[in-house]
């Protein structure tokens, strides 16, 4: 759920439908303020669970995050639920199927990459992708917790480098902006505003 691309760059927290601030990219629909909630910022881990959150966010790649997660269940069906070892499996078939499914997003490049990324996923030793992607904790620990939209970075040093290794090992359609989507999504960094009631994993 990127931040910087659904508010006004200057925004802090509103108020939710409950009353409680919340960051501003997660009120603008129904879809978003679920997400935001009891997702976004949690840690994720597993490989699988990892390797559909690497997909979606390149898929997401130029796009809204809405625009997939509205079509995240139509994802999971056409992706055969992200399990790494099954989408491994997936034939040209496969590949021409995926490409004519109005449920998802119909990037050649995009759809290339998932189906090149899990044979060669498939490969590594179990854990590996977690353990890897874990491996690259932000640089939060030192930062005050964002105020503002305009203070959640797109990019950082962890990103970047993550990106890079990802990169190096083969992993296709992954730079740092990606990168660091993926560590917001995941848990691996809080980017809630500093006053937003999911900060820190949830209600106070």
């Amino acid at each position: 759920m990127s931040e910087t691309t659904t508010t006004a760059p200057a925004k802090g927290v509103l108020p939710g439908p409950d009353g409680a601030p919340r960051c501003p990219g997660g009120l603008s629909t129904e879809d978003y303020l679920a997400y935001h909630d009891t997702e976004w910022g949690r840690p994720v881990h597993g490989d699988d669970a990892l390797f559909e959150r690497l997909c979606l966010e390149a898929f997401q790649s130029g796009l809204s995050w809405l625009t997939i997660l509205r079509r995240r269940e139509t994802f999971r069906a056409a992706f055969a639920g992200f399990e790494i070892a099954a989408v491994a499996e997936f034939t040209e078939a496969d590949r021409t199927r995926l490409l004519a499914d109005p449920g998802i997003i119909r990037n050649r490049a995009k759809v290339d990459a998932t189906l090149a990324n899990a044979p060669l996923l498939a490969d590594w030793p179990e854990g590996e992708l977690d353990a890897l992607i874990w491996s690259y904790p932000p640089e939060s620990a030192g930062r005050p917790a964002p105020r503002t939209v305009a203070d959640v970075p797109a990019v950082t040093d962890a990103s970047t480098a993550l990106a890079k290794e990802l990169k190096k090992r083969g992993v296709r359609f992954v730079g740092p902006t990606t990168a660091y989507a993926l560590m917001q999504a995941c848990g691996l960094v809080d980017d809630h505003l500093a006053d937003c009631v999911a900060r820190g994993g949830g209600a106070r």
